[in-house]
């Protein structure tokens, strides 16, 4: 099989799954394609969104001492949790990280899905996750976190794509040369350029993920549902599930 690495999913983190959710789903005009029983054991509940082929998750704590829970408060809720990648070869990936110093925190063993989820403090910003599902190296084939339908609630009316995500860090070019090593891609400046999304790394004061860059059929529109819902929109931005969603 050919090397690959896409943005296969972003998840973001909340104290409750309301009122995230569904603001996401009405401003952005998108549909909730699934809710995973699995991150029960981790005391977690979650919602799942696709945007086009990459899926935007929301999960939140149900109880206490959960790894989502902590990261709530050491964040002040800030920042987006996750950055999941599919790729042809997760435990190569994995490997490689840990010839770089960054540890696996768990490995998940569904079949056909496997995945090997990094240990944040070595990522720096957010978790990594890189992922293959078996029989799905078309981008709209199965994704089991994502449930057996996702593909039928893509909607494009309102948000066409999720085409960049940016990092702040004190050190951006820093940290794009580490996620790079990482993932296996080279920065182009402070870019990483995947074939389906951009990682732009820019100043910031503590290192997290911070905005989420969308392609939308109507900036105004969207904006308007944002303050509709009471969210403060600055420019083409507004806040929401920790991270600055841009619209453009």
């Amino acid at each position: 099989m050919a090397p690959y690495m896409r943005l296969r999913q972003i998840c973001l983190v909340a104290p409750q799954l309301a009122p995230v959710v569904s603001d996401i789903a009405e401003i952005m005009g998108l549909t909730v394609c699934y809710r995973d029983g699995n991150v029960a054991k981790y005391g977690l509940e979650n919602a799942l969104l696709p945007v086009d082929t990459i899926l935007l998750e929301v999960v939140a704590p149900f109880k206490d001492g959960t790894t989502a829970g902590r990261f709530i408060e050491k964040t002040g809720g800030r920042g987006g949790y996750m950055a999941i990648f599919c790729c042809n070869d997760p435990d190569e990936r994995g490997r490689n990280a840990n010839a770089l110093g960054v540890r696996t925190a768990n490995v998940i063993d569904h079949a056909p899905y496997h995945g090997v989820q990094l240990h944040p403090r070595d990522c720096r910003a957010a978790f990594i996750e890189f992922n293959h599902t078996e029989g799905s190296d078309d981008i709209l084939g199965p994704y089991p976190p994502a449930g057996p339908d996702w593909q039928r609630c893509i909607r494009k009316d309102v948000t066409q794509a999720l085409a960049g995500v940016e990092m702040q860090s004190p050190d951006p070019q820093g940290l794009a040369e580490h996620w790079g090593k990482i993932i296996g891609v080279a920065p182009s400046g402070a870019e990483l350029k995947l074939p389906n999304a951009t990682f732009r790394f820019v100043k910031g004061a503590s290192e997290i993920m911070s905005a989420l860059e969308f392609r939308v059929t109507d900036i105004a529109q969207v904006l308007h549902a944002a303050r509709a819902k009471g969210h403060a929109v600055a420019g083409n931005e507004f806040l929401l599930g920790g991270v600055t969603f841009r619209v453009s």
